[in-house]
């Protein structure tokens, strides 16, 4: 039975992990024709860090979860929900159940959520459905993805992009307060073929007259410049819709925090939004595109480098395939 009230949000923990191999741009040009210099001008991205064959999603996803759980100081057993935001499980079926067995999450409810590059600013919005909902109380959101699984490192538009790694928040039922402010979600079927990780299959006949798709799926395809477009024009709509459902204005934001695709594209999102660098979070030239990992990986380092800071309003935007998009405002804390 429902509680007879509606419960506010708040994020009280977050986490990260990423694998500890590296490639810069020096070591990509050693297996493409590129260099530091056309890579870093181009997006911004300076080395990325990239799973082992040993590594899994879930072993990322976990590890960046029980940093989340830490800072949050509460117990995987007083999880009621844990939603797994990413295009890449282990296992096509989900991992976000193999990641409540890893954490001892005896309670909780787990599932995944696939929206690609949007996948945690969609996440953070469906856990607080059930939060407002009166329906659980303590939700675990992790972003991960190994996107080097479905890389063409033979093709240098995206090759030089994409690194791997996981990102955590703990949301928390509050009484009186909601420090979710307002969101904005949006896709565009009509554009999906400008960035996919198609599945292409081979027919295989059965018994004559009756044949099935065996196949596999194929690498990351994109259409950089049709995207870009895209991130320009609409990031900034719907962050002004978000903001006028949080009633508030772009000049009350303290932090913007984009997912990390392109440093240009980050530069053009605040230009016409009138944000300042010094209230944009960037740490792509680390990492590179982490696609639902970015935001919380960002997210994470910000809050531990002691540039967010308790009450920080944070505008949040994911942007990717589908194609999908939305952002969502937010105080920290």
């Amino acid at each position: 039975m429902l509680e007879q009230f509606q419960a506010g949000i708040a994020i009280t923990g977050c986490g990260a992990c990423t694998p500890q191999a590296s490639v810069d741009n020096f070591g990509l040009s050693q297996i493409v024709e590129t260099s530091d210099e056309w890579i870093a001008t181009r997006t911004g991205i300076k080395q990325r860090r990239l799973a082992s064959p040993e590594d899994s999603l879930s072993a990322i996803a976990t590890s960046a979860a029980k940093n989340a759980l830490e800072m949050a100081a509460i117990a995987p057993e007083d999880l009621d929900l844990i939603i797994l935001a990413t295009s890449t499980p282990d296992d096509l079926f989900g991992s976000a159940s193999l990641i409540q067995a890893q954490l001892g999450a005896t309670r909780a409810v787990a599932f995944d959520l696939t929206a690609a590059c949007s996948g945690f600013v969609f996440g953070m919005v469906t856990a607080a459905q059930f939060i407002r909902m009166g329906v659980y109380r303590n939700v675990l959101l992790i972003g991960a993805d190994v996107l080097s699984r479905w890389v063409d490192w033979t093709d240098r538009s995206t090759c030089v992009l994409f690194g791997d790694g996981a990102g955590a928040v703990v949301l928390q039922a509050l009484e009186g307060c909601d420090r979710l402010l307002g969101f904005e979600l949006k896709s565009d079927g009509t554009q999906n073929h400008f960035l996919s990780l198609a599945y292409q299959a081979q027919p295989q006949e059965l018994i004559p007259g009756v044949s099935v798709a065996k196949g596999i799926y194929q690498p990351i395809t994109m259409n950089g410049q049709e995207v870009y477009r895209f991130a320009v024009k609409r990031v900034p709509e719907v962050i002004e819709k978000a903001l006028f459902r949080a009633n508030l204005s772009v000049d009350q934001l303290d932090w913007l925090l984009l997912h990390q695709a392109n440093q240009r594209i980050l530069d053009a999102v605040a230009s016409r939004l009138k944000i300042p660098d010094s209230k944009v979070i960037s740490n792509l030239a680390n990492y590179g595109n982490t696609s639902a990992a970015s935001i919380p990986i960002a997210l994470d380092e910000a809050v531990r480098q002691g540039k967010i800071k308790t009450g920080d309003t944070i505008a949040a935007s994911g942007f990717g395939a589908g194609l999908t998009w939305g952002a969502a405002i937010f105080q920290w804390g």
